[in-house]
């Protein structure tokens, strides 16, 4: 088998990808993905070697995915917008053999990735090598497909291995559930930028093994997005909460700008009742939540559509998904009480590249995989989350760990010490918020306030941290409150 192949069988007249006002069918997708998989062979790429893909949501993206897919490498979707230190740490933690760069700028790309001696090629660059033919690879379920980086259940960011099996497995769940899978005739639209498991797996993977048309949406706006929802006719919407709340509140928005769509799912962060209620009296549209993690390839739940639409529901498991819930002491804990959600099945990822330690804390010898996230299972079987173990902040559906800000923050020469926590937000659910101990030469006693600012101190996050990641408020404090251990009291902060 191989990821690759899901898209070997569609009709090669059959419309693949849009893109403004430009489409791809499935042959020429496929002959672009073969050529480029010829290239990379070429180029001596091969079985298990780390291909960094540093591009847009683009045509062009998904056929560079499915070549190194196809030649038996393992692709690493980086997001291109990241500071430089950023794109480096995250390519020398995979050594990766080649990258592929494209917009918004492919030489300032070309330069990050030369910093960590990488080569990088455009994907018309690398076509012009291309020499022959060079078949699709077949892989065992087990071979890694994809390096995706998180912060999900295991602190600071790790490469999560998904394989090739975790991946289809994962398609083929939610292809399982009746009304939620897209079919051919089905067109969905990629606002999920395929950096993240939601829009690489739970989007775009979906709907290529369907058959479908995938309109791709390169930058997220609201009021692009909700004309291309009208124009055209998309009947599948995923994507995160705050698509939804932004889309409801745009005021020249029209009740039937989406009467084409069928089924609309949110995931990636908890959707909270306003926003789905506020979604549907607007757009006479309901808006179903699942939960998935990038460990779970990713979907894990979502509601049976024949069921009671409840906003706060995350539905059961998908089909081949065993979900147990257990107390502090790994006990089962009885229907409505609450217990971490543990989570075993074929969608499971392999453990963190290169980190047995960190892959061993969330994967237990059973095989289940320790999610951090706390739920109640009601009497009908289905899931509410209600809680969080771990100390993640979700900013619009994209994981922050407090420990990976709190490193870049101490960096600073007029920081002594600081702690990270979320801050809940109305347009991107919450957002990064930072408690900073100024060092005492830059906040002398009997001052009224330090002499850095909020400004800096978010200034110098940017230069390493994704803007998503940086703290959008900073308060500068004497001293952090921890308890006797020694450890931050980060519910005491928030």
């Amino acid at each position: 088998m191989n990821l690759a192949e899901i898209v070997e069988t569609h009709p090669g007249s059959a419309t693949a990808l849009r893109q403004g006002s430009a489409s791809t069918t499935y042959g020429e997708l496929r002959e672009r993905s073969a050529a480029l998989c010829s290239a990379l062979s070429a180029s001596g790429v091969g079985e298990a070697d780390r291909v960094v893909l540093l591009l847009p949501t683009t045509p062009a993206f998904v056929a560079a995915y499915l070549a190194v897919l196809g030649t038996g490498a393992i692709a690493v979707p980086l997001n291109p917008t990241s500071p430089e230190a950023e794109i480096q740490a995250e390519a020398r933690a995979v050594r990766p053999v080649l990258g592929l760069v494209g917009d918004p700028d492919p030489e300032k790309l070309r330069a990050v990735l030369g910093g960590v001696d990488v080569e990088a090629l455009t994907v018309d660059e690398l076509v012009a090598v291309a020499t022959g033919e060079a078949p699709i690879r077949q892989m065992g379920e087990s071979d890694p497909a994809v390096f995706l980086f998180t912060s999900g259940t295991a602190g600071t960011p790790k490469p999560a291995i998904l394989t090739h099996g975790s991946l289809m497995a994962n398609i083929d769940q939610l292809g399982c559930r009746a009304g939620l899978a897209p079919t051919a005739e089905d067109t969905g639209v990629l606002v999920v930028p395929p950096f993240h498991v939601f829009g690489l797996n739970a989007v775009l993977g979906l709907h290529l093994a369907s058959g479908g048309r995938l309109v791709l949406a390169e930058r997220f706006d609201p009021r692009t997005l909700l004309e291309t929802l009208r124009t055209e006719k998309v009947t599948v919407l995923a994507g995160v909460p705050q698509v939804f709340a932004a889309l409801a509140e745009v005021k020249e928005a029209r009740a039937d700008d989406l009467a084409s769509l069928r089924l609309a799912c949110s995931g990636a962060a908890p959707l909270d009742l306003e926003t789905a209620e506020r979604f549907e009296a607007r757009f006479g549209v309901r808006v179903w939540q699942g939960y998935g993690l990038t460990e779970a390839s990713p979907a894990v739940t979502f509601p049976d559509l024949s069921g009671e639409w409840r906003p706060e529901s995350i539905g059961v498991p998908l089909p081949g998904v065993e979900v147990t819930l257990v107390d502090p002491d790994g006990a089962e804990v009885e229907p409505g009480d609450p217990g971490e959600m543990l989570v075993r099945g074929p969608n499971v990822f392999a453990g963190y590249f290169e980190d047995e330690v960190a892959t061993a804390a969330v994967i237990d010898a059973g095989g289940r995989l320790h999610t951090g996230d706390i739920a109640v299972m009601d009497d009908d079987g289905s899931f509410r989350i209600v809680d969080r173990a771990k100390d993640l902040v979700i900013v619009s559906g994209f994981n922050v760990f407090p420990a990976e800000v709190e490193q870049v923050l101490v960096q600073h020469p007029a920081v002594k010490d600081a702690a990270v926590v979320g801050m809940a937000d109305p347009e991107h659910g919450e957002v990064v918020q930072a408690f900073v101990v100024p060092a005492e030469s830059a906040w002398p006693e009997g001052e009224a306030s330090p002499e850095i600012s909020a400004s800096e101190i978010a200034d110098f996050c940017a230069a390493y941290l994704a803007r998503y990641k940086c703290p959008a408020v900073v308060r500068f404090v004497r001293v952090l409150p921890r308890g006797s251990g020694g450890k931050v009291l980060r519910r005491a902060l928030a």
